[in-house]
C-alpha cells in the first residue's frame, strides 16, 4: 500500500527496520529492491542506530499510545492512520524548523536542526515543553 500511495515515486526513499525476520525476508526485500527503495538495517538489532526512525516509533507510542490500542483490525488500523496523519500534518518539529514534516517535505530542502544533549540548551527545553503544551490542543 505504500509503495502504490506513493505520491513522488521519483524522489529516492529509504526503508529502516531493526532486523525483523520478517524486514530481512527475501520476498520483502525483493519488493524494496524491485521499487528502487534502499534498505537500512540495525546491525547489532540496536534501536538507537537510527536515531530519526526511533524517535518517530517513539512520538507515535508516547505521545499517541498507539502501543496501546485495542480493539478489531480495523479499528486498530484507522487509530494509527489518525496518528500518522495528525504527526504528519498537525505537530510542528523542532527538527523541521517548527514545520510538520508536511510542510517541510513541501519546502523541498530545509536546514536539520543539530542536535545536542538535551540540558545542554535552556532555550531548546523550554522550546520543546512550549511545542509540546502547543500540540495537545
Amino acid at each position: 500500500m505504500a509503495i502504490r500511495n506513493r505520491q513522488y515515486p521519483k524522489r529516492d526513499l529509504l526503508h529502516h527496520s531493526d532486523r525483523g525476520l520478517q524486514y530481512c525476508d527475501p520476498d520483502y526485500t525483493g519488493i524494496l529492491e524491485t521499487n528502487g527503495i534502499a534498505i537500512s538495517m540495525t546491525t547489532k538489532y540496536d534501536p538507537y542506530e537510527n536515531a530519526v526512525a526511533e524517535r518517530v516509533n517513539g512520538i507515535l507510542k508516547n505521545e499517541f499510545d498507539i502501543d496501546r490500542i485495542k480493539g478489531d483490525e480495523k479499528s486498530v488500523r484507522r487509530v494509527i492512520k489518525q496518528a500518522i496523519e495528525i504527526y504528519n500534518t498537525k505537530r510542528l518539529h523542532i527538527s523541521c524548523g517548527y514545520m510538520t514534516p508536511e510542510q517541510a517535505h513541501k519546502k523541498g530542502r530545509y536546514e536539520l536542526k543539530k542536535w545536542h544533549k538535551r540540558f545542554s540548551s535552556k532555550n531548546m527545553f523550554l522550546d520543546e515543553n512550549l511545542l509540546l503544551t502547543l500540540n495537545k490542543k
